[in-house]
């Protein structure tokens, strides 16, 4: 029988890079099997998402944005071409982050999918009594009504004046405007009422009585005696101070706008992101605002109309509040053929969550409240069911989030989609994804300027018998210890209630390393975050994201930056201001950005190095003035090792400094270069970043979010280690984790479940490592076991 020969169209399956110098990339060349499994690992900073995320998936984004007119491009984010010489062999590339979905209080798990949308046809169409279309059912659109006079013109000059109506039913609720939450503001926090305005009254930050001009504004509107204690006043003057209209006022001359002092805050303070605010700020807002479920809807979002419009003796309200695999077996259960093809697309949508291990989530969730994994997951259901073949689909760490038990359901949809005829490519940590690999790429060998290379290609086997640092840690199995630490206290939880729990009675031990572990969903977060009361002097490192333009880096997030400016200003006997790029030494063409960007409308912008500063930020008479020998750019182009050398003696020696470049050695960052752009930083760094400024917290108790997140097997040992140094300190450490290693170092493990949703919010067992192994009567107890066990 003749050879058949391969057909040319058959010929393109594999992906080609070569070149490639994105970020901390040097010059890498690797070639990417199409319509396989391909992991790809290394060292947190390696250059993993350098090469998947801003090389290929970039690049595939970039060229079908390119299919577009000019006009529809404009509409569009715009993608920069990659620094890399060839990318051959591209497929429409779905990326599927971990980026956390957005924070806003009207967006929910719902609306962020199209369940909620699907639900509010079905509703609108046989929900009893009738309310009006789909709109009028979404808590996110108001009831409104407008009439008036419309002026027509019929030509020649004359023109007809007609009555025009218009209404639109909404399903917000009025009093939360759709929110669900009420907020109110603690009065105590603002003033001490038995003061005079006078006599300093006010509390709030940055408020003095003799010189700001705010509290001048009050003192001199005439609407309140200002000598007189705030306790004193009549009821018409406090609803003036409280609650009071903008008005025009004249203090000392000038024309002011005074207003009452609860639409004054609001507008100060709660109009603007908490994160970005300064830390005594923040923590003045989280005291003086209190929110409460709205009293009008129970926290539902809807008007009253719409919780009372029903079908099979439910509201869109109830259904909404369900676990989404109740929901699933709700919808399962209409058999209405007018609406047979929504039911159809609703089912299979809620039977997607159920599948990838959400069924515990219900649709009213605020999305701002899921983790990291969880959001990442959500966004995975719309291409379950899809029809597509051919794609690259693009995962950052999966398995984040997930309970080892947990880990072989995304395994599995990992290869499902694998096994229709498309191309994954995952960077991922864990040990199981890595196991399921076609093929393992493993960058190194080491982080940020000591990384950017291809160390393996190959099989996962040849990986296990390569000498690179992935495959000497990727058979790694922590053993039990042998002795634990006593606790030296615990810190009592209640009744707790929040999200699932059912009532929990637990005692957190002090003075040790406390595990607190489970499945997804089985309420964890909700114990620890939801529970530990804010007495107790607790530091909490969560998994929000840093915030941070291109002019953050490590140096100003952690405050680094300020002990530098102050040592070089006083040894040359100027302004600290000099020292910052986003001050007084900036580079006056570049603004300190050390580039020039120009904007190309619909087109990628283009950054060039800036022709007077070369790209150092700084005026050059700003760079003369010098300190230990060296200028102010030279110190923020040093490693965070090299800087702790520097700073740590002789002429260059600044304490202050010092001890915060100790902080983000030990958490294993000492490669990171003082002066590098936050944005340019790979999510488990960052987090290392934000660990790193919480370790100078005064805190007693800390609690620590998934730690491991975004950590090569190989920096967990020096994840534990700084662990062991904290406790050591005589500090208690809380760690809500699924890493296998961190439960084994653990010396107290609180173990929740034994499912998700209702059928978690209970904790199945409390002790040592060594008893939770022996039993292994949990999910957490098996996984464990097989872990220290090495099975």
């Amino acid at each position: 029988m003749a050879k058949t020969e391969l057909h040319a169209a058959d010929r393109h399956d594999l992906i080609r890079v070569h070149g490639a110098r994105e970020n901390n990339l040097k010059d890498v060349s690797i070639e990417i099997p199409k319509r396989r499994l391909t992991v790809f690992t290394g060292v947190s900073g390696s250059g993993k998402s350098s090469l998947v995320f801003d090389t290929i998936a970039a690049e595939s984004q970039r060229l079908i944005n390119e299919t577009y007119s000019s006009f529809v491009q404009g509409f569009m984010p715009t993608l920069a071409r990659p620094e890399v010489d060839v990318l051959d062999g591209l497929t429409t590339a779905i990326i599927v982050d971990q980026q956390r979905m957005g924070s806003d209080p009207r967006s929910t798990v719902g609306t962020a999918t199209d369940a909620n949308a699907m639900l509010r046809i079905l509703f609108s169409r046989l929900a009893k009594p009738h309310v009006g279309p789909p709109g009028a059912y979404s808590f996110n659109t108001a009831s409104v009504s407008a009439s008036g006079g419309l002026r027509v013109d019929k030509g020649a000059g004359k023109t007809r004046t007609e009555k025009v109506t218009f209404s639109r039913t909404g399903g917000m609720c009025t009093r939360c405007e759709g929110r669900g939450a009420v907020s109110d503001i603690d009065l105590t926090q603002l003033y001490d009422d038995s003061k005079s305005l006078a006599e300093g009254a006010f509390t709030i930050p940055g408020w003095k009585s003799d010189s700001q001009w705010t509290v001048q504004v009050y003192a001199q509107s005439g609407f309140v005696d200002p000598d007189k204690p705030i306790a004193q006043y009549t009821k018409k003057e406090l609803q003036a101070f409280l609650y009071g209209a903008p008005v025009k006022v004249k203090v000392n001359g000038v024309n002011l706008t005074y207003e009452g002092l609860i639409p004054k805050i609001q507008k100060s303070f709660l109009s603007k992101d908490k994160e970005s605010m300064q830390p005594h700020i923040r923590a003045f807002v989280e005291r003086a605002v209190t929110f409460t479920t709205c009293p009008e809807c129970d926290g539902t979002r809807l008007s009253e109309a719409v919780r009372a419009s029903k079908y099979k003796r439910k509201s869109i309200a109830d259904v909404c509040a369900m676990e989404i695999r109740d929901l699933a077996e709700w919808v399962r259960g209409i058999k209405e053929p007018s609406v047979a093809p929504l039911i159809e697309a609703l089912q299979q949508n809620l039977d997607s969550f159920v599948e990838i291990g959400l069924g515990y989530l219900s649709l009213d969730r605020p999305s701002g409240t899921l983790s990291g994994g969880e959001a990442q997951r959500v966004k995975m259901i719309r291409h379950l069911g899809s029809s597509l073949t051919d794609v690259t689909y693009v995962f950052d760490e999966p398995t984040i989030g997930l309970h080892p038990h947990d880990i072989r359901r995304m395994n599995d949809l990992l290869l499902r989609l694998r096994d229709k005829g498309n191309t994954v490519l995952v960077v991922e940590h864990k040990p199981q994804t890595i196991a399921i690999a076609d093929h393992v790429v493993d960058l190194g060998p080491g982080a940020g300027s000591e990384g950017g290379t291809v160390c393996f290609e190959g099989t996962v086997d040849g990986l296990r018998a390569g000498s690179t640092v992935t495959g000497r840690h990727l058979d790694d199995r922590a053993a039990v210890k042998d002795t634990v630490r006593k606790a030296d206290g615990a810190l009592e939880i209640r009744g707790a209630t929040e999200h699932n729990l059912r009532k929990v009675d637990v005692d957190v031990p002090l003075g040790v390393l406390c595990v607190v572990t489970g499945v997804a969903g089985s309420g964890k977060s909700s114990l620890i975050h939801g529970s530990v009361p804010a007495s107790a002097n607790v530091v909490s490192v969560d998994q929000t994201p840093i915030r941070g333009s291109r002019r953050s880096n490590p140096a100003t997030y952690t405050g680094l930056l300020e002990p530098i400016r102050k040592a070089f200003a006083k040894a040359n006997g100027v302004k600290p201001a000099l020292f910052s790029a986003n001050s007084e030494g900036a580079c006056p063409t570049c603004n300190g950005a050390g580039v020039i960007y120009t904007d190309l409308a619909m087109m990628a912008g283009v950054s060039t190095p800036c022709e007077e500063c070369e790209g150092r930020r700084f005026q050059a008479s700003v760079l003369e003035y010098r300190f230990g020998g060296r200028d102010i750019s030279e110190v923020l182009r040093m490693s965070v090792a090299q800087a702790e050398e520097f700073f740590a003696s002789g002429e260059a020696r600044i304490p202050a400094a010092h001890k915060i470049l100790e902080r983000l050695a030990d958490v294993g960052l000492g490669y990171l270069t003082l002066g590098q752009p936050l944005t340019t930083l790979s999510g488990g760094e960052r987090q290392r970043v934000k660990l790193a400024t919480h370790m100078a917290d005064k805190g007693g108790v800390y609690i620590l979010d998934e730690p491991t997140t975004g950590l090569h097997l190989a920096d967990v040992e020096q994840l534990l280690a700084l662990l062991d140094r904290l406790v050591d300190s005589g500090k208690s450490v809380i760690v809500i984790e699924h890493h296998p290693a961190v439960m084994a170092h653990a010396d107290w493990i609180i173990d929740l479940g034994p499912g998700a949703g209702h059928d978690g919010g209970k904790v199945i067992f409390e002790g040592t490592p060594a008893d939770l192994v022996a039993q292994g009567a949990t999910l957490t107890g098996e996984a464990l076991a097989d872990y220290v066990g090495g099975r």
